[in-house]
């Protein structure tokens, strides 16, 4: 792990004292509260989700206090995805332990996501804090929930499940020095002219307070959700009488999303304002490549970035790692209060983000909204009781896996009706490190993620060409990330019929596709993959992605038990014996599209692996079979 030294020396001189703008204190812990200890042995759980943070851009290199008081005392997970990489469905994902095709939010705003989308969709009264209180936990949140949560309709309905709740609010969510809190049933408050981060912090330490003071009664979760390191919006209606105008997605390549919204880089504390001059955007193979454009569809006809686009660029990074100070410190904040109160040790503390992000890889401007692993491959670190410190985790996980990781923690995960009723697409991430050693046993643990999206992509940095678009309305795809003993792949199916394989064990920063037309057509594709023939290894693949794409519950953890219910095949190595070519490679259905559409829409989505695929005996349906 590098560290930019002005980072450690700024981040570790302010955390003593945590000083703050907006007129804010230092912080002061009030004296301890008589037991402490959680009533029934049960965990307390801190959850801090930040917004848009990448992995592979390095951002967690240049946080300090996160690497010393979690990554030092925790677990970090390598391996760890969201499923659709975009604010809203991730999260809802994420709080509901469900593939977005099972919660249909697939999108930041309605009519295919967003606040309204959670609510009609039947999830107020069935995700992860509604669980925990009944479960005997004060549950507590404060930061962005979900977009398209706004001024307007905050109390239509209120958010159910909390205790104590301070939201972040639509218009104003990603307006760094413009935020608007609404706590409770109170009506929304503005905090124009302070430092949203800080505000932010303030609300968790108070949160965290009033936890403390009762956990002798009841354990409790605490949710953190900062903006940072997401890029600067402004509304460009101010009055709530253009929130639903400002919530309309543009409906083609020329309509221009400005005329909604502004973008900019983001907004850092005046106090880290100057860090990092002289850093930039990590120059590896894939930034902004000279000899050709990568991936498929859009993204495969995006122009050379030119010295002045790569040059904002390089400063929106250092804007990111900016505002994430202010992040650095928060986690600090929290452990510190934790440790004062004695909390520390009977607490577990996540740390992770919504989605990942790029900045010039593939000639990409600032954004997320791709398959390619800045976007998808996002950071985890848990700490806690039981959880092995300083490791680095290999096993795959995912944000549908962290619903159930935190109802086993609650004691509330129960036995497989339990879980049915929870309607969990993911399973408990193991935490100690037996666990772990565990899970590296062959069929221990799944080895594949689930990814899909529906709609838009859109640029969130400057349009530097002449008759540029920042949004594209064709970014629909499904796909599988695979990572096992000798392989590491990413196959997906585009609703334009396009597909892509990367090969990630030789091409990690994933500028060859293998299933690009012009290779297939010169002969550049290779004849073998995994010691196999090379249309071997896609026809599992494909078929892999049949099942997921529309899986359900055990389904999305167990798919290659969907495929062969004898249960004689539980990875892709397993897959590729030769005595089931004639059925990966001729029988069984393929993934594809009936129609690209901007949100989930079964009758668009192609064959269903339920109604149409097949399963390894005697060619039955698996409509018949089950």
């Amino acid at each position: 792990m590098r560290f930019s030294a002005p980072a450690l020396v700024a981040s570790l001189q302010l955390s003593a004292a945590f000083v703050v703008d907006g007129g804010q204190k230092p912080l002061s812990f009030g004296q301890k509260p008589k037991g402490t200890t959680t009533k029934g042995n049960k965990p307390n759980i801190v959850f801090i989700l930040t917004d848009d943070q990448d992995l592979h851009l390095q951002s967690l290199d240049y946080l300090p206090l996160i690497q010393k008081h979690l990554a030092d005392e925790g677990t970090t997970y390598k391996r760890h995805y969201c499923t659709t990489a975009i604010c809203c469905p991730a999260r809802v994902s994420l709080w509901t332990g469900k593939q977005a095709h099972n919660t249909n939010v697939t999108d930041v705003s309605p009519p295919y996501g967003g606040y309204p989308k959670f609510i009609s969709q039947g999830f107020n009264e069935a995700y992860l804090p509604v669980w925990l209180q009944e479960a005997g936990y004060d549950t507590y949140y404060t930061g962005k929930l979900f977009n398209a949560h706004t001024v307007d309709n905050y109390d239509s309905p209120y958010i159910a499940g909390w205790n104590g709740s301070d939201f972040l609010l639509d218009p104003y969510t990603y307006s760094y020095l413009n935020a608007t809190f609404q706590r409770n049933r109170d009506p929304p408050v503005s905090y124009e002219g302070q430092y949203s981060v800080d505000v932010l912090a303030e609300k968790a330490y108070g949160f965290l307070d009033d936890a403390a003071e009762n956990v002798h009664n009841r354990p409790f979760f605490l949710g953190i959700a900062p903006i940072a390191p997401h890029s600067n919006v402004e509304p460009r209606f101010p009055s709530s009488a253009g929130i639903n105008t400002l919530h309309r997605r543009p409906t083609n390549e020329q309509d221009d999303i400005e005329k909604f919204v502004s973008f900019a880089p983001p907004i850092p504390a005046a106090r880290h304002a100057d860090l990092f001059p002289e850093v930039i955007v990590p120059r590896t193979p894939h930034f902004n490549p000279s000899s050709r454009a990568s991936g498929v569809s859009w993204i495969s006809r995006l122009p050379l970035q030119n010295a002045e686009n790569v040059a904002f660029n390089d400063h929106f990074y250092r804007q990111r790692l900016r505002t994430l100070q202010s992040v650095d410190e928060l986690v600090a904040g929290v452990v510190s209060r934790l440790e004062r109160y004695g909390l520390l040790e009977d607490t577990y503390v996540f740390y992770t983000t919504d989605n990942g992000y790029h900045i010039g890889q593939h000639r990409l401007q600032p954004g997320k909204e791709c398959g390619f692993e800045e976007d998808i491959n996002v950071p985890l670190i848990v700490r806690g009781p039981g959880v092995a410190r300083g490791e680095v985790a290999e096993v795959v996980t995912s944000h549908v896996d962290l619903a159930p990781t935190v109802l086993k923690l609650a004691g509330a995960l129960g036995g497989d009706d339990k879980k049915e009723e929870f309607g969990l697409d993911g399973e408990a991430i193991p935490l100690t490190a037996e666990d772990l050693v565990e899970a590296k046993e062959k069929g221990k643990r799944y080895e594949h993620v689930t990814v899909e999206y529906w709609g838009f992509a859109v640029s969130e940095g400057r349009v530097f060409e002449k008759d540029a678009t920042r949004f594209w309305t064709n970014n629909t795809y499904k796909a599988v990330r695979i990572l096992g003993e000798g392989y590491n792949l990413y196959y997906s199916v585009w609703c334009s019929g396009e597909h892509e394989l990367y090969d990630l064990q030789t091409d990690r920063y994933q500028l060859n596709n293998l299933l690009d037309p012009s290779s297939l057509a010169s002969g550049k594709t290779p004849t073998s993959l995994l010691g196999v023939p090379f249309q071997k290894v896609v026809a599992r693949l494909d078929s892999l992605l049949f099942v997921l794409k529309s899986c359900k519950g055990k389904t999305c953890i167990r798919p290659w038990e969907a495929l062969h219910p004898a249960g004689n095949v539980q990875n892709l190595y397993d897959a590729l014996s030769s005595r089931f070519d004639s059925f990966y490679e001729k029988e069984q259905k393929r993934v594809e599209f009936d129609r690209c559409e901007r949100g989930y829409i079964v009758e668009a989505e192609g064959p269903q692996f339920e109604t149409d695929g097949l399963v390894y005996r005697d060619g039955h349906r698996w409509d018949q079979w089950v």
